[in-house]
């Protein structure tokens, strides 16, 4: 059994776009939803470049600075970078270690807090 294979499939299901990047700071990874959200950057074609080509100097800073905080102590794993009020959504840097609490690289998570309006259960 490939374990990897359920976390790709929780990942590729997420509605809110995952960017994961390895600690050169090159995309390896975008979801679906990330694809979407940045095809006017290049969506998929982004996967193996450089995060920073997608950044300002301002942001770069602060993702180098995340980074070296995640690389400080194993219980660095999450930080808040931002909020979108128009879209009402939190943006996070996420730590990824791999078994014994390396640092391995890290993602950007979006969360949108609007309250969801689909019906319990509702079978489509």
């Amino acid at each position: 059994m490939d374990i990897a294979l359920y976390f790709k499939g929780i990942v590729d299901a997420d509605r809110c776009a995952v960017v994961i990047c390895n600690l050169e700071h090159e995309i390896i990874y975008m979801n679906p939803a990330a694809c979407a959200r940045y095809v006017k950057w290049g969506g998929a074609e982004l996967v193996g470049k450089s995060l920073f080509d997608c950044h300002n100097a301002a942001s770069r800073e602060m993702i180098h600075k995340v980074a070296a905080w995640f690389q400080e102590s194993s219980d660095h794993n999450i930080i808040y970078t931002s909020r979108n009020e128009k879209e009402n959504k939190d943006v996070y840097m996420v730590a990824l270690r791999n078994e014994v609490g390396e640092l391995i690289g890290y993602y950007e998570k979006h969360e949108y807090r609007n309250q969801e309006t689909e019906p319990l259960y509702h079978f489509q």
